[in-house]
């Protein structure tokens, strides 16, 4: 499957087949920058890992590690890391900075904004409240680098969908002042080019809840090599050289690369809920999907008083409004999913939708302010 440019047109005939299940629901869905729709295949795959069970017993651990190892390689490429050990699974993006606060000798200096979501934010302050960490909080808006020894940034902020200026200058400062740089790519890979090799990152954390369409626990951690054999305390008995051989050795021995990263027993069914959304993406082309995505929000803000329609911004537009959340319930209670973050209310187009749904969003919201233009 490919097309040179992605239209309402190929896309019902080639992709909306794949998604007859949730494509049913009597719905207009806004929220795909939250929970992203499954595709039917997920479900099949999920069966599949689970029929192994009962199957093979634990002849399943070939096939559910072969699913680990596929949804590594698919993330590798989505983002562009050099290795698929470069990928770590975790089941969440908080588990993920965890991994690297415990990685950090002593009591670390973090710098971070006011913009991370609350996986992040939440961890962060709790470590500084038990004295783990020294923690430094300055506006998304006018974030610049001081000295530290780690920097954790949202790449696109997940109220307004604002992208994070010049990132590259950020990282490249970071580095010459000795600290480390950790990114929140959660609201931009699979919706936005990502690019962490060239980037220089050291790690990222990111997942398939949203716009990789691949549900919750599908998550990961990017550590870029050069961090490869630097250790962390969450760690497990499968990040141990040769995991079932069952030896001891003193002192622990850890596996090559970037598996060295890995915990614990893994969770085997997350990679399969999540398989086929990163294949779908991968082959439309994130760059298309950007594209496309850029042309309905672009429609959105033609009608609305919305904000986030540029290339500035990330997957969704907002509407800034102190009854954001009774905005949200009324629109609920007209068969439109959008939600609210405060005093925005976020809606997100995406190539499940088609134009005449964004129309009837745009009336319906646009009844509820009588200020906005309904034309099209």
């Amino acid at each position: 499957m490919s097309a040179p440019k992605l239209d309402e047109v190929w896309l019902k005939a080639q992709v909306w087949p794949r998604f007859s299940r949730v494509l049913a629901r009597k719905e207009i869905y806004l929220g795909n920058h939250s929970l992203g729709r499954p595709p039917d295949r997920a479900a099949e795959d999920l069966r599949a890992a689970i029929f192994a069970w009962y199957s093979e017993m634990d002849g399943a651990w070939d096939l559910w590690m072969q699913g680990r190892e596929t949804f590594r390689t698919l993330t590798a490429r989505l983002v562009n890391a050099s290795s698929a050990d470069c990928i770590v699974p975790k089941t969440s993006a908080g588990q993920g900075l965890r991994a690297v606060l415990n990685a950090l000798p002593g009591k670390p200096r973090v710098l971070t904004s006011d913009a991370e979501f609350d996986s992040l934010d939440f961890i962060l302050r709790a470590y500084r409240d038990k004295a783990r960490i020294e923690l430094k909080v300055l506006p998304f808006d006018s974030f610049r680098f001081e000295p530290c020894d780690l920097v954790v940034i949202s790449t696109v902020a997940f109220r307004t969908a604002k992208i994070f200026p010049n990132l590259s200058e950020l990282i490249a400062q970071a580095h010459r002042g000795k600290a480390k740089v950790l990114l929140d790519v959660y609201h931009h890979a699979g919706a936005l080019p990502l690019d962490l090799g060239a980037l220089d990152a050291d790690f990222a954390v990111g997942g398939s809840y949203k716009y990789l369409r691949g549900g919750p626990g599908a998550c990961w951690l990017y550590v870029h090599p050069r961090h490869h054999a630097l250790r962390t305390l969450d760690t497990g008995w499968f990040a141990k050289k040769d995991v079932f051989a069952y030896q001891r050795p003193e002192p622990p021995q850890f596996a090559p690369g970037g598996d060295g990263w890995l915990e614990s027993t893994p969770p085997v069914l997350t990679p399969f809920q999540a398989i086929a959304g990163l294949e779908l993406t991968l082959e439309l082309g994130v760059e298309r999907i950007r594209e496309y995505n850029l042309a309905q929000k672009q429609f959105l803000a033609s009608v609305l008083p919305v904000e986030g329609a540029a290339e500035s911004h990330g997957a969704f537009v907002t509407l800034r409004n102190q009854n954001a959340k009774t905005l949200c319930g009324e629109l609920e209670n007209a068969g439109i999913k959008t939600d609210a973050r405060g005093e925005f209310l976020r809606l997100c187009p995406d190539y499940l939708n088609s134009h005449a749904e964004l129309e009837r969003a745009a009336t319906s919201l646009g009844s509820l302010l009588p200020t906005v233009r309904t034309a099209y």
